[in-house]
């Protein structure tokens, strides 16, 4: 199994660990940021670290991978081919988190969540949702980085969660942000949220 340390120095060298002064989707400012698809257009590491969470899950009889779109779709697919799974993925339909294209959850499916970065779990717990509604039954979430420091909960118990990488990040609502107050630029980073 590969180390955290190993994870992390994989996301230096990629340069998906960024510093500066970034406007997270969630709205709060901080002065990291996790781009994924740094590391993520690279298959061979994309299989690396999938390879890595299907380890974590492979002794709870996985039946399906699912996680949100876009990220979420890779890790899915690579994650679920690891398992010799179904890999789906949820997509937001007029601002809800849902399944589309056809996809579903049987009642008592083993279901396994996958996502790139947390930082508030939003994401996350709105997938827990859609499989809590299909009347799937949740046996893990597989996270390649857990940036909330542990203060993201999903309603999951936290040893049926395992990250890759856990990182403590400060995060500051923007009124209350030291890099606004001094003045620092956003950093550019392919944000919608950026101008």
């Amino acid at each position: 199994m590969m180390s955290e340390q190993e994870v992390k120095q994989l996301l230096i060298d990629t340069q998906a660990i960024l510093e500066g002064h970034f406007l997270l989707t969630s709205g709060l400012h901080s002065p990291m940021y996790v781009e994924k698809f740094n590391v993520l257009q690279h298959p061979k590491y994309t299989e690396t670290l999938c390879k890595e969470l299907a380890e974590r899950f492979r002794d709870q009889n996985v039946e399906l991978v699912i996680g949100p779109m876009t990220g979420g779709i890779l890790l899915a697919h690579e994650v679920g081919k690891e398992l010799g799974t179904r890999a789906i993925f949820t997509e937001r339909e007029k601002g809800v988190m849902t399944l589309r294209r056809g996809f579903k959850i049987e009642p008592g499916t083993r279901v396994l969540i996958v996502e790139d970065i947390v930082t508030t779990g939003g994401s996350v717990q709105e997938v827990v949702n859609v499989v809590n509604q299909s009347g799937g039954e949740i046996v893990g979430v597989g996270l390649l980085v857990n940036r909330s420091g542990g203060k993201a909960e999903f309603g999951v118990p936290n040893e049926k969660v395992q990250a890759l990488l856990n990182l403590e990040v400060p995060t500051y609502k923007p009124e209350e942000c030291p890099l606004c107050k001094e003045g620092v630029a956003m950093t550019e980073r392919g944000s919608k949220h950026i101008k």
